[in-house]
């Protein structure tokens, strides 16, 4: 079963908070990250993408970024923007998109959980972006952001969490820039603290990560080494353990997660679409933005054009909970044969789009000369995310997108 504990928390002020909390690291890069932050001192963002404050450095995981990183984060507690809580305890943290609220309960997961088996990871790293969050948090000392985590949903659980959004102001209730809102309550009650952590215990065999792989496996990484260095361990300690959001199932929903790819390896663009006609039926629909809608069907942005591309039956196994899959189609089918991207995890050929940048994002990396073409996916279901982690089996690199995004620095779990 799984172990989710309540914890002393690291929070900012309620005055503060709107400009303090920020997006995840992984959802934009160093030059969005500084226009995001520009004008706001007290932002995470100087913390989580330290880079934005090194003009000139040429490789932003280095030592001088990472030292930039604890430099702000201890600045940031000496100038009172972050305070402890006095006691462990539970959060809820609850996100508004399209006039329908989510409510997750904030807790401190285990490491050994991740390691045996009781988190179910459903995506495999990128190497390179595990490793930067490992070091991150080794330098921090602290989980610095939230993962992202779901659970089937137990009654009990969502009771507790009712009552008291429903009896409790909010501590942090603000919509942010994108329009989505988040609201956050502290749970001060030990009984209910209590309560929730029997309750974790007794009726929750598994966890799933939903959104923060990387974050996750690094926490798990950096707890085995503090382990390792502490000839006193008992396994109680705060590295033990890092932050998460847990969500019950029935209240999330999985949007697409797309792929544009910078060559035809060495193909033109009528011999790349006779290539494809082979496992699918390509049909040519003009200039206008085209998203599939249905499984095993494909947007293809290509020289101006949205092509529908529909998978031939044959080409995937509907009874195999991979091979079901359209990215698993669309890796086997164009990534690999065609394309000759075998590495989704390392090629420098291939980048990734959340659906939340919506399809004329692609169109734009497409057009500007950025990227060659583009393929739009239809999403996997929440089950569906469910039934392969639960069989043990792995799904491609980058298949699932949750939004909202959690904020960072809503709260902070320290290692010590």
């Amino acid at each position: 079963m799984a172990i989710i504990k309540p914890f002393k928390g690291l929070r900012p002020q309620k005055e503060i908070v709107e400009e303090l909390a920020c997006l995840p690291y992984d959802v934009m890069n160093s030059e969005e990250a500084a226009v995001m932050a520009e004008g706001k001192e007290k932002s995470l963002l100087r913390i989580t993408k330290a880079e934005i404050e090194c003009p000139g450095v040429e490789d932003i995981h280095s030592d001088e970024v990472y030292n930039k990183a604890v430099e702000n984060f201890k600045a940031f507690q000496e100038k009172g923007w972050l305070q402890d809580d006095a006691d462990a305890k539970y959060y809820i943290y609850a996100q508004t998109m399209n006039g329908l609220t989510q409510y997750g309960i904030v807790g401190a997961a285990a490491c050994a959980d991740y390691e045996n088996g009781i988190i179910k990871k459903h995506e495999l790293t990128r190497p390179e972006k595990e490793e930067d969050r490992m070091v991150l948090t080794r330098y921090l000392n602290a989980n610095i952001e939230p993962v992202f985590f779901a659970y089937k949903a137990v009654e009990e659980i969502d009771a507790i969490v009712e009552n008291i959004v429903k009896s409790k102001a909010a501590d942090y209730d603000f919509t942010a820039e994108d329009g989505f809102g988040h609201h956050f309550w502290t749970i001060d009650d030990a009984e209910t603290n209590a309560k929730l952590e029997q309750l974790f215990e007794e009726k929750v065999p598994f966890t799933y990560v939903a959104d923060g792989h990387h974050r996750t496996a690094a926490a798990a990484r950096i707890g085995a080494e503090k382990t390792g260095q502490n000839p006193n361990h008992t396994g109680d300690e705060e590295y033990n353990y890092f932050m998460a959001v847990h969500f019950p199932d029935n209240q999330l929903q999985i949007i697409d997660y797309n792929r544009v790819v910078t060559d035809l390896n060495g193909l033109s663009e009528i011999d790349f679409l006779a290539e494809l006609s082979k496992g699918f039926d390509v049909e040519n629909m003009g200039a206008e933005i085209f998203k599939p809608a249905a499984l095993h069907e494909f947007s293809l942005y290509l020289a101006g054009s949205w092509y529908k591309l529909t998978a031939k039956v044959g080409t995937y196994d509907d009874s195999d909970p991979i091979g079901i899959l359209d990215v698993t189609i669309l890796s086997n089918q164009v990534l690999d044969p065609i394309l000759d991207i075998k590495d989704l995890r390392t090629s420098k050929r291939i980048d990734f789009v959340g659906g939340i940048r919506g399809l004329a994002e692609l169109k734009r990396r497409v057009d500007s000369g950025e990227m060659k073409a583009a393929f739009a996916l239809n999403p996997v279901s929440m089950q569906q995310l469910i039934n392969i982690a639960d069989s043990g089996n792995i799904m491609p690199p980058k298949t699932t997108w949750f939004e909202p995004k959690l904020r960072s620095g809503l709260v902070i779990h320290k290692l010590d």
